[in-house]
């Protein structure tokens, strides 16, 4: 049977209905993912805390770092990269970079005050460990101008850790030789920690995270465990899933449009 073509009559019917239902905002276009900016604690020239056998800290974000954006992008959610190549030494120029995203995560690896810690050899080079402060933390700040979701996502990030059978710090809190912070969340090791720069001078809200403590000597090792900073990496991607998901579509929308804005969105979270 020969088709019948479409005359111009039915053809002008058609463009008018799409013309119609984009107006309504009934299209088909695709939400946009929620956006994770990432970011990797300190620098190639400033590398943070030195491991228990003398491994700089930024070695160990980078690698974890690495394995998380995979994790989020196999979760639909978008990826901002800051620092991955080492290179940004300013902080304030970490959350200038993260402007616009959804949230912002900077990976870190933790170590003890010095007072804590003792001497041994390895490799024929006197370095400094702890065997007795294991574990990772979450820290946020209150003059983070979204505290409630910066808080929403640091629970959901530490309760998944934990739920993976990872263990959260406890010492944060306790009066060693440095400055006990305030617990916000104690049972998922979320703490404050209100002068860190990159948590109060975003605009959106922000976790800074402490994988675990390096200068612990068999934790150290553990963290350089591939198999494991995937696993640690999917229940961090799952945490924040869970706390932006909820909001990935209406924070595409402004008010003027009739979309939720950030704030009504994170009231619901």
């Amino acid at each position: 049977m020969a088709r019948t073509q479409p005359t111009a009559t039915s053809a002008s019917q058609w463009l008018n209905v799409i013309s119609i239902l984009t107006l309504l905002g009934l299209s088909a276009a695709t939400p946009r993912a929620a956006e994770v900016a990432l970011d990797v604690g300190h620098t190639l020239s400033q590398p943070g805390a030195t491991s228990a056998r003398g491994r700089p800290e930024f070695a160990f974000n980078a690698a974890l770092a690495r394995h998380l954006a995979a994790e989020l992008q196999a979760r639909g959610l978008a990826v901002r990269p800051i620092n991955f190549d080492g290179a940004i030494d300013s902080l304030v120029t970490r959350p200038l970079q993260a402007a616009g995203a959804d949230f912002f995560l900077s990976i870190h690896h933790d170590s003890v005050h010095a007072d804590l810690l003792q001497e041994w050899r390895w490799q024929g080079k006197v370095q400094t460990y702890t065997d007795q402060y294991a574990g990772f933390a979450l820290f946020v700040s209150h003059d983070n101008p979204d505290l409630h979701t910066s808080l929403s996502c640091a629970s959901a990030i530490g309760a998944r850790l934990r739920r993976t059978g990872f263990l959260a710090a406890t010492h944060h809190a306790e009066p060693l030789a440095g400055k006990p912070r305030q617990p916000a969340d104690a049972a998922n090791a979320v703490y404050y920690y209100d002068n860190l720069v990159v948590l109060y001078r975003t605009t959106l809200p922000a976790v800074l995270f402490e994988a675990g403590v390096i200068k612990h000597r068999a934790e150290e090792l553990a963290l350089l465990d591939p198999q494991r900073q995937t696993r640690m990496a999917d229940a961090i991607a799952t945490g924040i899933a869970a706390c932006l998901y909820p909001c990935a579509t209406a924070r595409r929308d402004s008010p003027a449009t009739g979309g939720a804005s950030a704030s009504q969105c994170n009231d619901h979270r």
